[in-house]
């Protein structure tokens, strides 16, 4: 009996131990490599000036662990924005950007809450097709994100991109000068250098 008793002992702790094994793990660890890719989206109509305006960009990414909490990557985005006053276009924008980002998860809101920081360096070309010139930004800014893990490589993503950043931007014409600016808060989605909110998936590979 004793023998039948330590044998069911040992079966069960056998069993409690590979259910633990099984668990899904949700998160990152040193040496993930993740895939992004984020949507925003802005949208305003004044009718006290009778002025509409649109923009939205699409923003795929690369990341790598390089600890447990920290990773860095690059980014391309492709940026739109359109703006009409009295039914009359204003401007008409669309253009590209590239840049590298460094981010820091600093808290888990539960198993599938993964809580971040990110600061990133990035370059925007913007082409206005109305008044036919280019122009060119260089920025930085800081902002936070948050994941939620639907299955162990995929997760929900949500960000509030640039919630304080600088930015100096430059018309690709004879005798134009930088304008810089400072943003805290949020800024339309035409500027990636200012605040926005941004939604996306994530996939850990």
């Amino acid at each position: 009996m004793k023998k039948l008793f330590l044998a069911a002992v040992i079966a069960a702790f056998g069993f409690t131990a590979n259910a633990q094994d099984e668990t899904p793990a949700f998160g990152f660890g040193e040496g993930d490599l993740f895939i992004e890719g984020n949507v925003g989206f802005s949208s305003t109509n004044d009718k006290n000036t009778d002025e509409k305006a649109n923009g939205f960009n699409i923003t795929p990414s690369v990341g790598y662990f390089i600890t447990d909490d920290i990773a860095v990557g690059g980014t391309f985005s492709l940026n739109s924005y359109k703006q009409e006053v009295s039914g009359t276009d204003t401007e008409d924008q669309f253009g590209f950007g590239i840049g590298a980002f460094g981010r820091y998860y600093f808290l888990d809101l539960g198993e599938r809450f993964k809580t971040n920081a990110e600061f990133g360096l990035g370059y925007l070309s913007m082409d206005d097709k109305l008044a036919d010139v280019k122009e060119n930004t260089f920025g930085a800014g800081l902002g936070l994100g948050m994941n939620y893990f639907v299955t162990e490589k995929i997760a929900l993503t949500f960000g509030l991109k640039n919630v304080l950043s600088f930015s100096s931007s430059k018309l690709d014409v004879s005798g134009a000068k930088a304008v810089s600016e400072f943003n805290f808060g949020f800024g339309d989605v035409a500027n990636p250098f200012g605040g926005n909110a941004s939604f996306g998936l994530l996939f850990v590979l």
